[in-house]
């Protein structure tokens, strides 16, 4: 049986190389290739993919938030992160957003091929560099309670909404208020958390 991928990517080159390397593997079979999110969102519905590889730095929508609206609405399908990006940030959102696995673009060849049939097969496929940044994360010593405790009512729903993967301005819309008072949340919820990171305060959100 052949495993079905699609690749998202606004890079024609990449899109064009990853597209040949799919092509060329007897049990792959490649059902679309798009430039951007929306597009995505559109068209990976009419011709579902097993495994769609997802660039994360698309024009307009974020990778991860076209891999959290695919993934509400098609959760067999599974999601490989692509990225040039080792931050700690796109990691985690990609992570929350649905996404099983995670490797930087200039993995070889051999080991993307690797990773798209362990994702397929219910994997997580993840460089070591950024798996270790994933225990390093979880194995912190669970947050003082107390910090959690000094968080009012509406800090504890914007951090349940960063938690989930949400940007500031969809944070904003959801919750009915502007963006300068999500700023005015980073900031209190930042120094009551003693962080300096939205990942780091998703994490002691999560773990308190």
């Amino acid at each position: 049986m052949q495993i079905k991928v699609a690749i998202v990517d606004d890079d024609e080159g990449i899109r064009s190389s990853l597209s040949a390397l799919i092509k060329r593997a007897k049990d792959l079979k490649l059902t679309g290739e798009y430039a951007n999110g929306e597009r995505a969102l559109a068209e990976i519905p009419k011709n579902l993919p097993d495994v769609v590889l997802m660039d994360i730095n698309l024009p307009g929508m974020k990778g991860y938030d076209c891999v959290r609206q695919l993934k509400t609405a098609h959760p067999a399908v599974q999601f490989l992160m692509l990225t040039v990006y080792e931050d700690s940030d796109s990691l985690f959102n990609s992570l929350r957003a649905g996404a099983s696995g995670y490797l930087l673009k200039r993995t070889a060849s051999a080991r993307l091929l690797e990773a798209i049939k362990d994702v397929f097969e219910g994997g997580a496929p993840m460089s070591p560099q950024l798996a270790r940044r994933v225990v390093q994360f979880f194995s912190q010593p669970a947050t003082d309670n107390t910090s959690i405790a000094k968080l009012t009512p509406a800090e504890r729903e914007f951090l349940d909404q960063l938690s989930k993967g949400y940007a500031y301005k969809e944070i904003a819309d959801r919750m009915d208020i502007s963006i300068d008072t999500v700023r005015s949340y980073v900031r209190t919820v930042y120094e009551k958390l003693h962080v300096h990171s939205r990942t780091e305060a998703v994490v002691k959100y999560l773990r308190g």
